[in-house]
């Protein structure tokens, strides 16, 4: 009996000492929530991030039934990143946005992708030193001198894990890009890319979900 108790009181320990860590957990899912408009089958998993310098939900919308595990991130004062109806997003995918992300419906985003519409730096090492300043103390940063493009990616899209979609792009319906395939230009619908610098290789299927 004694032992039963011991084990008893060893578990409510537990649960105390855990609670403020759930207590906090709970909250940041919360907070991401706050930062964006998600619809409400929208789902974003603990490892997911809403990083919104911006501060406008607008800025950062899912569609219903979307899934994500990566990081959204939107810098002022023009960021976007709209995401469809049942997409996936993996995890450590970084989507970065200064001027325009649009991610159509049913796009499959594999783990670790980035897609970048700017080029996240000046070219000038001046701006980039005060900028790398301005990082390193945690505050926000100023990209007004950073080149930077709108990104589109239709529906039916799949990008595979470790590739890149750099600014001023679009991705065609249904294509598919390869695992760690560098997208710098325009992608025709189905067409299938792999490789740096990115070469068609063949053509998916022409059907929708």
């Amino acid at each position: 009996m004694r032992s039963f108790n011991r084990e008893r009181m060893l578990r409510f320990v537990v649960r105390m000492l855990s609670f403020p860590q759930l207590l906090t957990a709970k909250l940041n899912q919360l907070d991401k929530y706050k930062a964006c408009i998600a619809h409400d089958t929208v789902h974003l998993f603990p490892e997911s991030s809403i990083i919104n310098y911006i501060g406008s939900r607008e800025s950062i919308q899912f569609g219903a039934h979307t899934i994500s595990r990566g990081e959204c991130r939107v810098f002022g004062p023009t960021g976007i990143i709209r995401i469809g109806a049942s997409c996936y997003i993996g995890d450590n995918t970084k989507i970065w946005s200064a001027i325009g992300v649009k991610i159509g419906d049913r796009v499959l985003v594999a783990h670790s992708v980035n897609i970048h519409d700017n080029d996240s730096h000046p070219k000038s090492a001046a701006q980039r030193h005060t900028q790398t300043v301005q990082i390193c103390n945690g505050g926000k940063y100023d990209i007004t001198d950073v080149a930077m493009a709108p990104v589109v990616i239709e529906d039916d899209v799949w990008i595979g894990f470790n590739a890149t979609i750099l600014k001023g792009v679009r991705i065609g319906k249904g294509a598919i890009i390869g695992a760690a395939t560098v997208i710098t230009g325009d992608v025709p619908p189905y067409a299938i890319m792999v490789g740096n610098p990115a070469r068609q290789v063949g053509t998916a299927p022409e059907q929708s979900a």
